[in-house]
């Protein structure tokens, strides 16, 4: 039996098409499904769209669109993007989905019959934009944090009693404390809300009409918490009036890890957490805020402008220089920067320069110096550096880190085995050796060396550059993609090369900034 993975994003908000930092949540679940895959595990991962709101209502007014019609065309430009950057997720959920309205009604039905959700008055500011209520103390020159002016707001609404389960919360998060990370996320939610008394949440809305209807209360609609939050369990095939749950439920859930942006941390360890104790589910093992892409060193905004589409990149530079770029750059724990400059920079350095060099003058060399035969020769080591070990050590490290989601410091394993790769030529010097008759078996070593760790290269880079991957592996002749095939060093077949092909192309930097600005006019 395979042990069980299920990975979720948060499902993106469908008022309109996401910038390369919102792509960028599923770029990093999505390597993290991949790698899981690879190493032997039962993957489950779930992305989706998140469509209901006020914010859609008047979207779709402006664009004179019913609400299902907008987010439809929205879901699936969110759909598209996603595959055009290879996002392997094994279901993609709609909140607009039959079984989820239905799911959700029900959901919110059992927790007014058993006393946890009540009818209240809701008096505050309310931020369109965020689809979200905020706090007096969070106001700054009449600005939410996220820069929308909130509005007054009074209405009749149903409220969900979170002081009821603040303590049952706290206990579980200090007994647990893997279940928030990283730590300094887990200590902000602590002090800044679950030392303080929780104030009730309110769950319905009755000041628009598009959202899933509360079935017992005409005029009201779910509003966001319980609607978008559930689809966690819904995608599963989860409904609170089932006496046995569908075998999809049974075998995922709990989830793993609930990869979510920073933001929106509190959504997911406080009110999430919550819901499913009120309704008798299980907790998810851990809820991850991982920090922003930002623009220029500023948080991308679609209302003010800086921000950078995925089309576009990948126009400029290709799907996987794309995803290299946001999997290598953006840190564990800080926001990190994205600009073209810098994607330029790290396409030619890691990409063009260490890992497609490597590759090019490899099988380059195997055809100048052997008409593109490689024979299968490992000798004890002549050199004082050793790819074979080099290589070996390389999978275990990124085990570790990858356990602890440090998708990046993973990833830089593998670009640091091209490195060495490269210094091995530097230090064996094939071109000295293929002028001396008697070092001839030792160059049949040297080349044999580079391929076998190439291929290391290749089955390693899968879940972060699949389509890279896969050229590497075509280029060199070698089909066993298994990270199985990475536990003993010369796998690799004696074989006859094809003629090699640029991997990535290396661009001049004003050249390139001067065609992207060009085509931006």
């Amino acid at each position: 039996m395979k042990e069980k993975y299920y990975i979720t994003t948060a499902i993106a908000y469908s008022s309109a098409v996401p910038h390369v930092g919102n792509v960028y949540e599923a770029i990093l679940a999505d390597a993290i499904a991949r790698f899981k895959r690879l190493s032997g595990y039962d993957v489950f991962f779930q992305t989706g769209t998140d469509e209901h709101g006020q914010k859609i209502e008047t979207k779709a007014q402006d664009n004179e669109l019913t609400p299902k019609a907008y987010v439809d065309l929205i879901s699936s430009e969110i759909k598209r993007i996603y595959d055009k950057v290879n996002i392997s997720y094994d279901k993609f959920v709609r909140t607009t989905d039959d079984d989820h309205v239905k799911s959700v009604q029900a959901i919110f039905k059992k927790l007014y019959d058993q006393g946890d959700i009540y009818l209240g008055k809701y008096e505050g500011w309310y931020s369109v934009s965020d689809e979200s209520f905020i706090l007096e103390k969070d106001i700054v020159d009449g600005k939410a944090p996220s820069g929308d002016t909130p509005v007054w707001t009074s209405e009749d609404a149903y409220f969900l009693k979170l002081s009821k389960y603040q303590e049952r919360l706290l206990k579980h998060i200090e007994e647990h404390p893997e279940f928030i990370e990283p730590e300094s996320r887990r200590n902000e939610m602590i002090q800044n809300f679950l030392k303080e008394p929780l104030p009730d949440l309110s769950v319905s809305r009755t000041s628009f009409k598009w959202g899933i209807p509360v079935e017992f209360d005409e005029g009201h609609v779910v509003y966001v918490w319980i609607d978008a939050l559930s689809n966690y369990i819904t995608g599963l095939g989860y409904h609170p009036d089932l006496k046995e749950q569908p075998d999809l439920f049974n075998k995922y859930w709990p989830a793993n890890v609930h990869l979510i942006g920073k933001d929106i941390l509190r959504f997911h360890t406080i009110y999430w957490p919550i819901i499913l104790m009120a309704i008798g589910v299980e907790l998810p093992k851990q809820v991850f805020g991982h920090p922003w892409v930002l623009f220029n060193k500023n948080k991308m905004s679609k209302s003010t402008g800086n921000v950078m589409y995925t089309d576009d990149i990948v126009r400029y530079f290709g799907v996987d220089t794309l995803r290299y770029y946001v999997l290598h750059e953006i840190p564990y724990a800080q926001d990190g920067n994205i600009t073209y400059e810098l994607l330029i920079e790290r396409n030619n350095t890691d990409l063009a320069n260490t890992i497609g060099n490597l590759v090019n003058r490899t099988i380059g060399m195997v055809h100048k110096y052997r008409d593109g035969v490689v024979k299968k020769v490992i000798l004890d080591e002549p050199f004082e550096l050793s790819l074979q070990e080099k290589a070996l050590a390389v999978l275990p490290e990124m085990n570790k880190y990858m356990d602890e989601l440090k998708v990046s410091d993973a990833l830089e394993e593998v670009v640091k085995l091209a490195r060495f790769a490269n210094k091995y030529i530097d230090v064996s010097e094939p071109w000295v050796l293929n002028k001396d008759e008697n070092k001839q078996e030792i160059l049949d070593h040297v080349l044999y060396q580079l391929l076998e760790t190439i291929r290391y290269v290749g089955v390693l880079l899968q879940p972060f550059m699949p389509e890279t991957a896969s050229k590497i592996l075509e280029q060199i002749g070698s089909e066993d993609t298994r990270f199985e095939s990475l536990e003993t060093f010369g796998q690799y077949e004696a074989q006859t090369l094809n003629k090699p092909y640029v991997l990535f192309e290396r661009f001049d930097m004003n050249k390139k900034i001067e065609e992207i600005l060009k085509d931006q006019a």
